[in-house]
């Protein structure tokens, strides 16, 4: 969080870059906005600043209606935080407290109720259940413009446990009823079908990334070209189907959900496998400090590290090395023989919005007892008996030591478990060939990269990127 007189500087030159860093609220209108609001700019007596938007929201505040500040990039503190806020916010994202309460979400970090509190409140201005409120309220907001469901049903699907506790709610944060807010407007959609717009901050360099994972796309699970990702999400409550598209400024993202209380996780999973609540100005600042990476970061602006739908996914795929052929080979086969085939889904999901798209990854379930290469079978049977914790509270330093200690688990592949499916900003993979020959064509030896901390996954990035082009 900035100094209050920082924040109303960054305020004063609308700079978007901080849109989600923090929130502005003005106590002559009871409204907060985001930092890039076009509004008129309010007297520095008149504004208060809060790490969150439900911050502001419990000290009384509503949304403002041209800026949106709910649907704001998330703060990019998560991408380098690994606490247990951090973790926390991850947990809340992912739809948490609406499934398990904060009971559930206090004993998967391993804290009482009051200590999480503290926490919360003291780094984020407000506890587990306001936060998990406001992005009710954002949730329901989504499915109100974008489905013909009836409110009654949105508001359960968006997590709320009654329709009086959904109606205060929408008053508090948007000044407006429900149906006010919907508007006249009809989708013609059926339920299940969203569209949905993620935004980020700018730069971000698309072109690399759906590159990135085009190149690893396994067939039947990934439908991918330069300008989509298709796939199946294995969701809490069930299937999901995602697309994703460039569209300036913001990515496209059109779910098909079996149950639509799978919003929130669809959409938290959406965003960091794209890595879209990174900010790529510290991140560049930092790096181009060195003169050495200087140019390869200033040729590759935006350039961000892809992240994954699902960890224990992303460990079956390190452990089988998706980066070979042969790899993504025995993933095709395992996709085939145990994943679940999408025409079991319920509703069924339109064939034309499929593609060339068949199964969704195993369970964990099916690959305990699959006819599956060993490593993969014990990292199924750890993951569900609790020896192996790959969830979004997962702790960093925790789930690497129990993957070395499973057999046949390399400490290449936990290396990028840990930047992709939990997000790591600080790994590096020296052993990388396009890696081991961006230095080598930079002079430099794996001490060097030192200096990168703490953001050599991004550095990495650049460097096989850079390197490895025609």
């Amino acid at each position: 969080m900035l100094t209050d007189e920082d924040a109303y500087s960054v305020l004063r030159s609308r700079d978007g870059r901080f849109d989600g860093r923090f929130f502005v609220a003005v106590v002559t209108t009871g409204i907060y906005c985001r930092p890039s609001c076009p509004a008129a700019l309010p007297k520095r007596r008149n504004v208060r600043f809060y790490p969150s938007s439900a911050a502001a929201l419990e000290a009384g505040f509503r949304a403002c209606k041209r800026c949106r500040p709910d649907t704001t990039p998330g703060s990019p503190e998560w991408n380098v935080r690994a606490d247990v806020v951090g973790r926390a916010m991850q947990l809340i994202a992912d739809g948490l407290v609406d499934r398990e309460g904060v009971a559930g979400l206090a004993a998967r970090l391993g804290y009482s109720e009051r200590q999480l509190h503290r926490q919360l409140t003291a780094d984020l201005g407000a506890g587990p259940q306001a936060l998990a409120r406001a992005q009710r309220a954002a949730n329901a907001r989504t499915l109100l413009e974008t489905t013909d469901l009836p409110a009654s049903e949105i508001a359960f699907a968006a997590g709320f446990s009654t329709i009086r506790q959904f109606n205060d709610t929408m008053r508090k944060v948007y000044g407006t009823t429900p149906t006010a807010l919907r508007g006249a407007r009809s989708t013609g959609r059926p339920p299940g079908a969203l569209r949905l717009r993620l935004a980020y901050r700018p730069p971000l360099d698309l072109k690399d990334l759906f590159a990135f994972l085009s190149a690893r796309a396994i067939p039947g699970l990934e439908d991918a070209t330069a300008g989509y990702y298709r796939r199946p999400l294995n969701l809490p409550h069930g299937l999901g189907l995602v697309t994703l598209r460039p569209a300036d400024p913001y990515i496209s993202c059109e779910l098909h959900l079996e149950d639509l209380k799978d919003l929130s996780a669809a959409v938290r999973r959406c965003r960091r496998l794209l890595d879209l609540d990174a900010d790529p100005r510290d991140i560049t600042d930092h790096l181009t400090r060195d003169p050495f990476l200087a140019p390869a970061v200033a040729a590759g602006q935006g350039r961000r590290v892809p992240g994954h739908v699902d960890a224990a996914e992303m460990a079956v795929r390190a452990i089988l090395n998706e980066e070979t052929t042969t790899g993504r080979a025995l993933l095709t086969q395992l996709v085939h023989s145990c994943g679940t085939p999408l025409s079991q889904a319920s509703p069924p999901v339109d064939p034309a919005a499929l593609g060339s798209v068949t199964h969704a990854f195993p369970r964990m379930e099916a690959l305990a007892d699959a006819d599956a290469p060993a490593p993969v079978t014990v990292l199924a049977r750890a993951s569900l008996t609790g020896a192996l914790h790959l969830g979004p509270e997962a702790d960093r330093d925790r789930t690497g030591r129990e993957l070395l200690a499973l057999p046949g688990v390399s400490a290449e592949a936990v290396s990028r478990i840990r930047m992709r499916a939990l997000g790591d900003p600080d790994v590096f993979l020296p052993s990388d060939p396009a890696v081991r020959e961006g230095l080598r064509r930079l002079g430099l030896t794996a001490r060097h990269t030192r200096r990168w901390r703490p953001w050599r996954s991004y550095a990495m990035q650049h460097l096989s990127t850079t390197f490895t082009k025609p």
